[in-house]
């Protein structure tokens, strides 16, 4: 069945009646947990200032206590070594002698050592943390941007999962299972009795998180009608997932302690469980597998809850053809099966992976920031608020390919200024990072409405997913560009903003979808042709088959 067609046979429901509203209201109340799951490394994971810890049973007198640990020069200003420290027993040799440091010995001259006894870490900011838990800094501090990518691991894996089982068995059944996952698997790694059992549970957390956000995206993209599928996919889920967000560093600051936090965050998923009974499949995907009978009771129960009278047959008999093609099942070799879909996945991937890197990078940032950790969270998702209403209405009036390009370039050239900004304006870094986080973000909220109106409906949940695998390889390297900032500071953003203008322009070779119904079959698919005029051919004449051509720039 043609996406016209679909969308003609179903339009006697409206627009915005009682069922679109519970739908839309609902589904966008399942993102919530997205945002604080997603992102609560920022504050689970922080390092806080540490050094090494001095036992108390060490008999040395008070003014060799306090210069044991060296003193270092870290990008012109000094601080306390968080690594090393004066060798005790040499230092105990010049106490028991009365030896005054500075005076009769040279401090910095002495042979230094390790954190033979663990750290001592600033309580000042949080209770505890992963890092303060199992010592994930010094020799060890690779394991700290390892855990977020471990997490993103299972995203990647999630992805790859779900999308396939989302487009065979249907996208309700996934959503609530992989929002079972993230919930109870969080709830389990209250528990972690170590950092490699923390990590494991952290990966199964990440297969469910993205995974009911994609599948709470495509049922609504498929349920809404086009007037309302744009709010829904650019202001409704997005602005939800920044909800989720911006509650995390409320709740963490008065949850300084990371096992608490995390139950705090957990417990939530558990009152999802009733919206099974309000929440129904999707009757666009129920008719692509030939289950005309399910959608149509489907979408009676709809027109009752509006208050309309629904036609006795919904959808006409489906042809022999039609039939066939309903039971072939899709998978992700069909992304790459033809030239054309072939060109649409790879562009797509490519700009998926650049933002995911800029988003993550820039999110997972903001507790290495001058000033309070939790404002710059805060702010960190605030900007997304503004930037998701200017998504909607770019991605209401404007080309597709445009609005890509111009906030890929946007978000790109203010990350490449960030280095030529002198240290002691760090405010002004931080408001260019921010507004660089803006562009990422109006960016990303258009990247997923775009991917689903590209693909068909047998195939979307798929390409959603696949997309989405593309995109965690970024989010996977992005704890990792965080890390080369601690070898050049403006490595991160340099990196960032070639990525982004680049990807910009490699956006502008995407077929245009402005305007088009939502393809059913690959046939109905849009064609890559570059940077020319796109001559889009649809039906508009079901009841004759005639074709007219309708020319999109």
């Amino acid at each position: 069945m043609h996406a016209s067609k679909y969308d003609e046979n179903t339009a006697f429901l409206g627009d915005w009646g009682t069922f679109q509203k519970t739908v839309f209201f609902l589904l966008c109340s399942s993102i919530i947990p997205n945002g604080f799951t997603g992102l609560s490394i920022v504050f689970i994971g922080d390092t806080p200032a540490h050094h090494c810890h001095i036992p108390a049973s060490v008999n040395i007198t008070v003014e060799w206590r306090n210069v044991s640990i060296p003193v270092e020069v870290d990008g012109g200003h000094t601080r306390i070594s968080k690594c090393s420290r004066y060798k005790l027993d040499v230092i105990k040799g010049y106490s028991d002698k009365g030896l005054i440091p500075w005076v009769d010995v040279n401090v910095s001259a002495l042979e230094q050592e390790s954190c033979e006894d663990g750290w001592d870490y600033d309580r000042e900011t949080y209770v505890s943390t992963i890092v303060t838990e199992w010592d994930l800094v010094c020799s060890d501090d690779w394991k700290t941007p390892l855990t977020s990518s471990l997490f993103f691991c299972g995203v990647f894996l999630g992805s790859f999962i779900s999308g396939q089982l989302s487009d065979r068995f249907g996208r309700k059944i996934v959503l609530f299972l992989t929002m079972a996952v993230q919930t109870i698997f969080t709830l389990i790694q209250v528990f972690s009795p170590s950092w490699v059992i923390f990590c494991s549970l952290f990966f199964i957390v990440g297969m469910g998180q993205i995974s009911n956000y994609v599948a709470a995206f495509v049922l609504g993209m498929e349920i809404l009608s086009l007037s309302v599928r744009i709010i829904y996919s650019t202001i409704g889920v997005c602005i939800f997932f920044s909800i989720g967000y911006m509650v995390l560093p409320l709740v963490a600051y008065f949850i300084r302690d990371w096992r608490m936090l995390l139950l705090a965050i957990a417990l939530p998923g558990f009152l999802y469980i009733p919206l099974w009974w309000f929440i129904p499949e999707s009757p666009r995907w129920l008719v692509s597998r030939g289950r005309i009978e399910e959608a149509e009771a489907i979408l009676q129960d709809a027109a009752r809850k509006n208050g309309i009278k629904a036609p006795d047959v919904i959808f006409p008999p489906p042809q022999a053809g039609e039939k066939e093609a309903r039971a072939k099942s899709y998978n992700l070799c069909d992304l790459v099966r033809s030239s054309n879909i072939r060109a649409i996945t790879i562009l797509l991937c490519l700009v998926w992976t650049t933002l995911s890197i800029g988003y993550f990078a820039l999110s997972l940032n903001t507790s290495n920031l001058h000033g309070n950790s939790y404002l710059n969270c805060f702010f960190s998702a605030a900007v997304e608020v503004p930037a998701y209403i200017m998504s909607w209405l770019m991605f209401r009036y404007l080309p597709r390919r445009l609005c890509l390009f111009s906030t890929l370039s946007l978000g790109g050239t203010v990350l490449l200024f960030v280095h030529f900004i002198p240290q002691h304006l760090s405010y002004v870094a931080i408001l260019l990072e921010m507004l660089g986080k803006f562009g990422v973000t109006i960016a990303f909220a258009i990247i997923y409405a775009f991917t689903a109106e590209l693909y068909p409906t047998i195939l979307r949940n798929t390409a959603m997913g696949a997309c989405s695998m593309a995109s965690r390889v970024g989010s996977i390297s992005a704890p990792y560009f965080i890390y080369l900032g601690g070898y050049y500071r403006a490595l991160p953003y340099i990196l960032m903003g070639s990525l982004n203008i680049f990807t910009g322009l490699l956006s502008l070779l995407l077929p245009e979808s402005l305007g088009m119904p939502l393809p059913e079959t690959m046939s109905h698919m849009q064609k890559v042709t570059g940077f020319k005029k796109r001559q889009i051919t649809y039906n508009l004449d079901h009841s004759k088959g005639d074709q007219e051509c309708v020319s999109l720039s």
